[in-house]
């Protein structure tokens, strides 16, 4: 609901796309066990006491000066808005951030006690040689940019565009490709086997507008800033950095003029696929060849790969025919020191930081290296540390709650489905036959990802990085015109976050968000439906979001609507859009456009889990807690799931480029078009928060 190296294979850019909820993590194969026993060999201890609070609602938090008719987040979260800062080493604040931050702590207090394990297992091995490698600051230091010399030779020796071409093929079997993602995500067109694909890539901007929007010309120079910077780092004089930087960003602004945006990335998923065969992929980039390429890999020729962007891919071989070798050299000599920056001498983690946290983000501090270090682990092997994680840190209980509760959101959604009035029967009976496929994942895989293969040591930090990333890399690439695996997760068990994906339609919570404000085992429905029960009924939703609903029952994409359909359909989106293109943040619109999908599934997501509350309530007494409804608390945990402030520089990346609409207008915007909500405090017509007549959004 929330999100990567630049080395990004594609599907996490598909993921993004067609859910906007998700990150996904390079995916597992084989797996060991079936429980999260897979790392039982010590026993590990969590003490509570250390961990951050958690941030439930309150009835204290209400402000009485705030009307909940009008701005409703305002009435929930404005007294805790004001009371709390962001920490310095964040560029936002909320009850997402504040539980990532307790599973951080309880990932610390694991890594602690891993890097100690006298005769660890392999998982152990992993996580604990990444965790003292990283904590080392005194041996990254004294190795300087020593361990970046071999490549920095490679990149000084290539003259001529054979060699560069070279040059990007055998990087990019490490791991390390610069200029676009490539990787096994399962075929559009038929889901069960997975299909390679290329996508576009290679800018150290967030997205393609940083480099065309003047609105963002001082970004832009502040990045070519950066860019010299690396590149004295890294050994080039002054000047020579400076002319070198300016030559690389024009040649990203090259290739971001030839990419896709954010923008239309998020709202037409077909973007990614283009399938093609080798024979014509080599016609359009003559510069690139891509049976050399996949031959590089270690991939046998595929009969067709999806060639996402193909626009782009033709730039990049125009480029190696027209460029001078010496703008490649400084191109990417810079992102092979920028991206291995994080894992370097303290000056260039300072730098790293300088740009990419404070002026890119609005970040005030650096993270302190022990939270570095554990998203390192996190980024390279965090399904490995899940597995140590589950063990302390999720209850069976609260599994068997989430089942329940899951149960209840799809029979309420179903309900839903059949009494559409602007959906004919024809599309309905299809719609039901995807619902009757959803496949639900709660708290952690079940069957855990084989890791071996993957060695570590403890003598280079950035040497047990690079070897995680070569493994995962090939682990992906193993998969292409492979079966898919159902059972693999996209996300690790202590990511606060959830995802649904399309191409399998399932819907999985992991582990670390099944935590109050979202769930609490011990607390009424009120606050559970309000809160993990509408992000249920969101991933659900998402699978008729307007880019979730381009997928059938199986995971194809097909056209399973009517004519008149899908136009009643684009009809009400559409109104979704413009009550989105409303809200301001600081004077700039939202981009009810970028937003969409999400803003169909908070609004369908919301509205099914007040039914699944109703249906949970029935025959009990509404008996007031702290004087509230059971309706009016449902609500209140809905705005407090959304309690968010952000950096003025932070919440400016978002509009350009989330796909999430920012928390206040979440919190409000999904309920003002439940006559639910009005009826619960008692709106009058009119009010912001009682959306009626053309106004109204009723969609799922």
């Amino acid at each position: 609901m929330t999100r990567t190296p630049k080395i990004v294979l594609l599907t996490l850019a598909v993921s993004a796309a067609l859910v906007g909820c998700g990150k996904n993590e390079t995916p597992a194969k084989d797996a060991t066990a079936s429980t999260p026993a897979a790392a039982e060999a010590t026993n590990y201890t969590l003490d509570e006491s250390k961990l951050p609070a958690y941030n439930a609602f309150q009835p204290s938090d209400l402000d009485a000066s705030k009307d909940a008719c009008g701005a409703f987040g305002d009435y929930v979260n404005s007294k805790w808005l004001a009371a709390n800062e962001i920490p310095g080493d964040r560029t936002s604040w909320g009850a997402f951030t504040i539980l990532d931050e307790r599973s951080v702590a309880v990932q610390h207090q694991l890594a602690e006690q891993v890097a100690q394990v006298k005769n660890p297992n392999h998982i152990e091995k992993i996580v604990g040689d990444l965790w003292a490698t990283g904590m080392d600051e005194a041996k990254i230091n004294a190795q300087g940019i020593e361990p970046l010399k071999a490549d920095l030779t490679a990149i000084d020796g290539l003259q001529d565009k054979a060699a560069i071409a070279d040059y990007l093929r055998s990087s990019a079997a490490k791991g390390d490709n610069v200029l676009f993602g490539f990787g096994a995500e399962a075929d559009f067109k038929n889901s069960a086997v997975n299909l390679a694909y290329a996508s576009q890539g290679g800018l150290g901007l967030p997205d393609s507008t940083y480099y065309t929007d003047a609105k963002n010309a001082d970004k832009l120079k502040a990045y070519q800033a950066h860019v010299a910077k690396v590149l004295e780092l890294s050994g080039v004089a002054a000047a020579d950095a400076a002319k070198q930087a300016e030559d690389v960003v024009k040649f990203e602004t090259r290739l971001a003029k030839a990419s896709k945006s954010r923008v239309e990335l998020s709202r037409n998923v077909e973007l990614y696929y283009n399938p093609v065969t080798l024979a014509d992929a080599d016609k359009l980039t003559p510069n690139f060849s891509w049976t050399e390429f996949f031959k590089s890999q270690g991939v046998a020729a595929p009969e067709k790969f999806s060639l996402a962007m193909p626009a782009f891919h033709e730039e990049v071989s125009k480029a190696l025919g027209d460029t001078d070798p010496s703008v490649w050299r400084a191109y990417l000599r810079f992102h092979t020191v920028d991206s291995a920056s994080p894992y370097l001498a303290d000056a260039f983690v300072q730098e790293n930081y300088e740009f990419y946290g404070k002026t890119l983000n609005g970040q005030k501090e650096q993270k302190p290296r022990w939270k570095r270090v554990l998203g390192t682990i996190e980024n390279d092997a965090g399904e490995a540390f899940g597995q140590l994680y589950v063990k302390v840190a999720f209850s069976p209980e609260a599994k068997a709650k989430m089942e329940e509760l899951v149960k209840n959101l799809a029979a309420s959604l179903k309900e839903r489905i059949q009494g559409l009035s602007w959906m004919s029967d024809e599309t309905k009976a299809k719609a039901i036959a995807k619902w009757e496929t959803f496949t639900p994942k709660i708290g952690y895989p079940d069957k855990w990802r084989d890791w071996a293969g993957l060695q570590t040591q403890r003598d280079s930090y950035l040497g047990n990085v690079r070897a995680a990333s070569e493994f995962n890399y090939k682990f992906n690439l193993s998969k292409i015109g492979k079966p898919v695996d159902k059972t693999e997760w996209g996300m690790t068990p202590q990511t606060v976050n959830a995802y649904y994906n399309p191409l399998q339609n399932e819907i999985v919570f992991p582990a670390a968000i099944l935590q109050p404000p979202f769930f609490d085992p011990k607390a009424d429905d009120a606050l559970n439906y309000g809160g993990i029960g509408a992000v249920i009924g969101h991933e659900m939703t998402h699978g008729y979001d307007d880019q979730g609903a381009r997928f059938g029952p199986t995971g194809n994409m097909e056209d399973w609507w009517t004519a008149a359909d899908k136009k009643n359909f684009e009809g009400l989106t559409g109104k979704l859009v413009k009550q989105f293109d409303q809200y301001k943040v600081d004077g700039q619109a939202v981009n009810g456009h970028l937003t969409l999908g999400e803003n169909i599934a908070d609004l369908g997501g919301l509205a099914t889990a007040y039914d699944a509350l109703q249906k949970a309530s029935a025959g009990k007494e509404d008996a007031k807690v702290d004087g509230f409804t059971r309706d009016q608390r449902f609500f209140f945990n809905w705005a407090t799931v959304w309690r968010t402030k952000y950096t003025p520089e932070n919440a400016k990346v978002r509009l350009a480029t989330d796909p999430h609409a920012p928390a206040q207008f979440r919190a409000m915007g999904a309920p003002s078009n439940l006559p639910t909500f009005a009826a619960a405090f008692q709106c009058k017509a009119g009010s912001p928060m009682d959306r009626a007549g053309e106004q109204q959004v009723v969609i799922w």
